[in-house]
């Protein structure tokens, strides 16, 4: 079954709204005049919550086949949750993606695997696709014991969702000690890690579902390693932090095939 790649930029908590507006400007004139077909490699930025209405107006008045995310979500719908954002306010600033469960989430707010799969739960409710990532710390890797981790992370976050809601679903495998590190896995451990989720959502939806679910690979993903990472069978595209903040470095990356 043929996965369309999906490149996502996750900004983290870089550039205001002016900024905002003139990277994804650049970014979309600079895949305009390299001719990039968004029906082969899907694009989406995400930015800070501050900048989605900025990058929304843009996006709809230069009519770019850009699609944008957000960071984060609450499982809450409305009331005195001070400082949440709900899926219905998401949703109607045309958002198409949300991250959950981000590395950096889990370290510093606390989150939970399950509380992630209750935020995917939300967001697969409002029409939206959420972005669940999993990964895994060094001494975890050193200890050989990450596969199994991040199945066990896997196995939590979609325990709540159907075989119909985990195909329309990406994964993005973060090794936690190669974010923003200059460390990157091996496209090879890379593949070990996709190629074995794939088969646990087979294991747990069937084969159908494993086919379907795109999942990316994060972690200081760069134009110039981009190409032998999607290059493994299980990597469906990538989780870029740094190099998305550069409009020319992350088109390169959009752009791999080329």
């Amino acid at each position: 079954m043929a996965r369309t790649p999906i490149m996502a930029g996750n900004w983290k908590m870089n550039l205001d709204h002016l900024e905002a507006i003139s990277l994804v400007q650049k970014l979309g004139v600079t895949l305009n005049d390299l001719k990039h077909d968004y029906s082969k490699v899907e694009v989406v930025v995400v930015p800070p919550f501050t900048d989605i209405r900025s990058v929304q107006t843009l996006v709809d008045a230069e009519e770019l086949d850009i699609k944008y995310g957000a960071q984060d979500v609450s499982v809450h719908d409305a009331g005195a949750y001070t400082g949440e954002v709900s899926t219905a306010m998401l949703s109607k600033l045309g958002v198409s993606y949300v991250v959950v469960g981000h590395s950096e989430r889990r370290e510093y707010h606390g989150e939970t695997n399950e509380l992630i799969g209750q935020k995917a739960k939300k967001v697969l409710d409002a029409k939206m696709t959420p972005i669940m990532c999993c990964g895994e710390a060094l001494e975890i890797r050193k200890e050989g014991t990450h596969v199994e981790y991040v199945l066990g992370q896997i196995e939590a976050m979609l325990a709540n969702l159907s075989a119909a809601e985990v195909a329309k679903s990406v994964i993005a495998y973060e090794p936690i000690w190669a974010i923003g590190t200059g460390e990157v896995a091996t496209p090879e451990d890379a593949q070990e890690v996709c190629g074995a989720i794939r088969v646990k959502v087979a294991e747990l939806y069937g084969q159908a579902t494993a086919d379907a679910v795109r999942i990316q690979y994060g972690g200081s993903v760069k134009s110039d390693n981009v190409v032998d990472i999607m290059a493994q069978p299980d990597v469906d595209g990538a989780l870029v932090g740094g190099a998305s903040l550069k409009a020319e470095e992350f088109a390169k990356i959009v752009t791999y095939q080329d």
